[in-house]
This record gives C-alpha cells, sequence and structure tokens, in this order.
C-alpha cells in the first residue's frame, strides 16, 4: 500500500461538496469505527464520514486496536483496511465474526486481488471497496453497509458470484435438495441475497412485494437460525449454492 504524501491522500475522499447535505440526515445516528495504518489516509476517512453526519465513535491504527474498539463500541459499520499491522483485516473480521459482534464490515483497501476479496467476505466482511473509489461511492457503500446491503467496487461482485460457482462446480452441496429446511421459494430468495441484492431487487426480479421479499429473509433466517445477510453469503458458499445470476 502506498503511503500518501499530501494532508488528504490521493484516492481518499475530499472536503464534503454542497451537494451532500441532502445526505446527511441518511448518515445520522450511524456510528462508524474506522481502521487504518496510515495517519493522513485514516484521519482524511474519519474527518469525511463526521462531515457527512456519521458519528466516528473510535479509530485504530492496527488490528488489535480495531478489533478491541469495535468490540468495546458496537458501531454500526467498521470500515477496515486489510493490511494492518499485528493483525490483518480478515482475521479482524473473523475474530469478530467468532464473537458475535453484530458490527457490520466494510473493507476500504488498496487491494483490488481477488484472493484477498474472497478471504475477506469467507472471514465475514460484507462489502469490499477499493481506495480509488470516490467521495460519494465511499459514503454512500458506509450507508448501504449500515443498511445490510453488500456493496463491491464494480467487477468484485463477480468475483464472490464466480467462487459460489466455483465450489458448487467442485461438488459442494446436495443437488436436488441442498437446503431442505427451506421452501423452494425461500431457496431462490436465498441465492439473490447472497450474490449481493437488495430485497427491492429482488422483489421487481420475482415480481413480488417488497414486503414479501422481507418476510421471506426473516423465515431464511429463523429458519437456518442466523442473524445477518453475512451469515446468508458463508452459508451459501459452504453449500456451494447453484446461484442465480441476477443479471
Amino acid at each position: 500500500m502506498t503511503t500518501p504524501q499530501d494532508a488528504t491522500p490521493q484516492g481518499a475522499p475530499t472536503a464534503p461538496s454542497a451537494g451532500v447535505s441532502e445526505h446527511i440526515r441518511a448518515a445520522e445516528h450511524i456510528r462508524v469505527v474506522v481502521a487504518d495504518d496510515h495517519p493522513m489516509w485514516r484521519d482524511a476517512v474519519a474527518r469525511d464520514l463526521a462531515d457527512a453526519g456519521f458519528e466516528v465513535v473510535a479509530t485504530a491504527d492496527d488490528g488489535r486496536s480495531a478489533l478491541a474498539r469495535t468490540r468495546a463500541t458496537v458501531p454500526d459499520v467498521l470500515v477496515l483496511d486489510l493490511n494492518l499491522p499485528g493483525m490483518g483485516g480478515a482475521q479482524v473480521c473473523a475474530a469478530l465474526a467468532a464473537a458475535g459482534v453484530a458490527t457490520r464490515i466494510l473493507i476500504l483497501s488498496a487491494s483490488g486481488d481477488h484472493q484477498d476479496v474472497l478471504d475477506a467476505v469467507k472471514a465475514g466482511a460484507l462489502g469490499y471497496l477499493v481506495k480509488s473509489a470516490g467521495r460519494e461511492e465511499f459514503l454512500a457503500a458506509v450507508r448501504a453497509t449500515a443498511a445490510g446491503e453488500p456493496v463491491f467496487t464494480p467487477g468484485l461482485a463477480g468475483l464472490v458470484l464466480g467462487e459460489f460457482r466455483r465450489v458448487k462446480a467442485a461438488g459442494v452441496g446436495t443437488p436436488e435438495r441442498p437446503i431442505p429446511e427451506l421452501t423452494d421459494r425461500e431457496t431462490e430468495i436465498l441465492k439473490y441475497v447472497a450474490t449481493g441484492m437488495g430485497y427491492r431487487e429482488i422483489a421487481t426480479t420475482l415480481f413480488l412485494s417488497h414486503r414479501t421479499v422481507q418476510n421471506h429473509v426473516q423465515n431464511i433466517f429463523g429458519k437456518l437460525r442466523m442473524h445477518n445477510r453475512v451469515e446468508l453469503v458463508r452459508f451459501a458458499m459452504e453449500r456451494g449454492l447453484d446461484l442465480a445470476d441476477p443479471t
């Protein structure tokens, strides 16, 4: 990762524009921890979040601090760099998942390496954004992550979908009925959820109401004894589901 040279690092979020004001209300009450080992980058990200109306409850400069401060504050979102000293980002994700911390994790990394992306998702990250993303794209990604919607830099969502299909091709899962606990409709919706589609997108694709999709997802959570979309994604990957392609 290249160390930033300016007070506002290249590719980092910049000062808020006039068009940001309408988004501040949507960001209110969203609590965020920012973890990055580059001070100027970390400060710039935290400042932009605060300017946009988010509450930055803590920052961290290494993996162990990120884990400890996230466990202590339980924010809505952890914005996490992968390459942290002491404890890598994927390890932080796994440790938070093992501890049952409800915080949703958005990886913000200089790396677009495919293995890094897959390792982070498998460890529990909900989304993955590279640091070349624009300021508005980043802020929108934090809002979406807080709402439980997976967010990926363009091209990376297809990578995650491809991994599901690779696992399926390797022969993992039961072809006839991979999840006996679920109805056919629930299994279908699970597949779409696992690819990162939002509830409204799923509703439009399947010609269902938004509320009906929400009810199905809640039923899926209950039957599988899960609590969030990250767990569903990991479950689907482990089962090697033959995911529906939403495009």
